[in-house]
């Protein structure tokens, strides 16, 4: 008898622990949820954008850091490339999308032909993807471009400098 007594008791003990449990819940006061940050719109018109060489970009590329940091990522800008552009062989140490805003944009997958990019293409390139990056002769391409992480153009056969 004592046998079937047990569970009956051990029940008992749990069902009574749920009640006080669930009492002493329903008084405590919730917490205040924490308030996200303030967001403001942004408008940058063009006429305003400061055009500026973008961290980790071949030298003759400028740009305009919309959000984030090219440094560190994640980051979204929009990059202006000379006519006639042309980088060698290389990836990325992040994933990259990219709008052509104008101009005709041309990348190249490695041993592969260009894909001709004109105003209105979408691209998106892994960042270990190997490729080229060209901007027609017939003017400069702009591009919007936006990365996970940092931006950079790591070109393939070139060793990294030592580390100090």
């Amino acid at each position: 008898m004592l046998k079937r007594t047990i569970p009956g008791v051990v029940a008992a003990v749990f069902v009574a622990a749920s009640v006080l449990i669930a009492q002493g819940t329903a008084t405590e006061k919730p917490k205040a949820a924490a308030k996200p940050a303030a967001r403001k719109a942004v408008f940058m018109p063009a006429g305003d954008m400061k055009w500026e060489h973008t961290p980790g970009a071949p030298p003759d590329v400028m740009g305009v850091t919309l959000w984030g940091s090219p440094e560190k990522g994640p980051y979204g800008g929009i990059q202006k490339f000379p006519a006639g552009f042309s980088a060698p062989l290389h990836t990325h140490s992040s994933d990259l999308r990219a709008v052509v805003i104008s101009g005709t944009f041309l990348v190249g997958p490695e041993g592969g032909p260009d894909n001709k990019l004109p105003a209105g293409s979408y691209e998106f390139i892994p960042s270990t993807f190997k490729h080229t990056t060209k901007c027609d002769t017939t003017s400069e391409c702009v591009v919007f471009i936006e990365a996970n992480g940092k931006f950079d153009v790591k070109v393939v056969g070139e060793k990294a400098p030592a580390k100090k």
